[in-house]
């Protein structure tokens, strides 16, 4: 598997985000190849959908200045994470663990990097239709079969830093069920499954960097995927019932469906 990466301008709300990835693509010199991945930073695809929110704009509630003082947070950011999250577990300082999108996330994705001072970025609306989107859009100009997944960066448990993980896959299957076969003893699999689209979102999640790299584009050739025209969302989640880390919080959540 090759990885190139794409440096662009700034993006900016106005800007059309293909043109402008088919533009870099071609200052550089590389041409997609049937096949090809594209990953691309979700934040970059919020800008363009203009997924920013003023903080300023949102007057905090009582729960918001509670949660702001007990973690260290802008009352006005916790506010926007309140409105954009599903579930709140708790959180340490400058960061609240929630779900978003059945995503475990910090603070539901909203995130005060790379953005215009005195506004923050949200996930896009809706990452997947985002994601196919995109993919048509990028086949009708190249002629290319492509698959294409938006990405974020997220934390693990007990580990230091961030790694990838794919919000919006579209072109090709995102998980490898290895259920029912068996390994090298001959012993059967009974529970794994393998999250390649998370795999190759944290590969691009490298070289994309987390701070003024301007690299919101990776190209990614020859990657172990299999093609496909239809995806199914689901197909990369688990209730938060079912996740080994989200079953022990549930009863201690502090926030309940809105």
């Amino acid at each position: 598997m090759q990885l190139f990466r794409v440096k662009t301008k700034l993006i900016k709300p106005s800007d059309n985000l293909v043109k402008t990835i088919l533009e870099a693509l071609n200052k550089q010199k590389l041409v997609i190849e049937d096949g090809d991945l594209l990953a691309i930073a979700s934040k970059v695809v919020a800008v363009t959908e203009r997924r920013l929110k003023k903080l300023s704009s949102v007057e905090p509630s009582e729960k918001a200045k509670k949660l702001a003082k007990q973690y260290d947070l802008e009352p006005n950011f916790v506010e926007i994470v309140l409105q954009e999250s599903e579930l709140i577990y708790g959180g340490v300082s400058k960061a609240l663990l929630t779900l978003k999108n059945n995503i475990l996330t910090a603070n539901a994705g909203v995130d005060h990097k790379n953005v215009p001072k005195g506004y923050v970025a949200l996930w896009p609306k809706n990452s997947q239709k985002s994601a196919e989107k995109i993919r048509k859009r990028i086949q009708e100009r190249t002629g290319k079969q492509v698959g294409v997944l938006i990405i974020d960066s997220r934390v693990t448990p007990l580990r230091m830093g961030t790694t990838g993980v794919a919000l919006g896959i579209a072109g090709f299957e995102p998980v490898r069920d290895y259920r029912f076969g068996k390994d090298l003893y001959g012993d059967s699999i009974y529970i794994t499954r393998h999250a390649i689209a998370d795999d190759i979102a944290s590969a691009a999640h490298l070289l994309m960097g987390e701070s003024s790299e301007q690299t919101p584009v990776i190209l990614v050739r020859n990657a172990p995927v299999k093609l496909c025209d239809k995806v199914d969302p689901k197909s990369t989640a688990i209730t938060p019932k079912e996740c080994l880390f989200t079953n022990l919080l549930l009863q201690k959540s502090i926030k309940e469906s809105r």
